[in-house]
């Protein structure tokens, strides 16, 4: 019987970066999401960057980067999840701790543009952000309060510049 693999989850050091771009790229199927990672951690807007590793490789990635709102936020994309282990909860796992750390770093709210279904298990609420006024909105457009309630509910609110890059 061989052992079991136990999923980690812990912050990045410099020396997953190339494993983190091949990760990612995987996941999405191109390089325009490694492109956006790598961006915004040499633009020092990369916050929270977590990394999910089973036996020692890395299967899942998540970043949270620095937003301007009228809140205190950060912006979560990209969760990043091998092909091979997608659907057994990493992504959700990552999105947990990420979500937890914000909290613990005293950030007041997290941004996310996505599957309303998938992201509202977790706390993401479109009719809580649509008092803001974010560059891409639409009902993909969600904000959970990490840390009690929001100081404010509205405003304008844009992701760091590299996410202009995204196609």
């Amino acid at each position: 019987m061989t052992a079991p693999v136990y999923l980690r989850i812990r912050e990045e050091e410099r020396s997953d970066i190339p494993a983190i771009r091949e990760l990612v790229t995987a996941a999405f199927g191109r390089a325009v999401e490694a492109d956006l990672v790598d961006r915004l951690r040499a633009d020092g807007d990369a916050v929270i960057s977590l990394v999910a590793t089973e036996g020692g490789g890395l299967v899942g990635h998540l970043l949270l980067s620095r937003m301007m709102a009228p809140v205190r936020a950060l912006g979560l994309a990209p969760v990043s999840v091998l092909p091979a282990r997608q659907g057994v909860a990493i992504g959700s796992k990552l999105i947990g701790a990420g979500v937890a750390r914000a909290a613990q770093a005293g950030w007041e709210a997290v941004f996310v543009l996505g599957d309303p279904a998938f992201y509202s298990r977790f706390g993401f609420d479109a009719e809580l952000a649509r008092g803001f006024q974010p560059q891409y909105a639409g009902s993909c457009f969600m904000v959970m309060a990490v840390s009690g309630s929001l100081s404010a509910t509205s405003g304008r609110v844009e992701y760091a510049p590299a996410f202009a890059g995204l196609s």
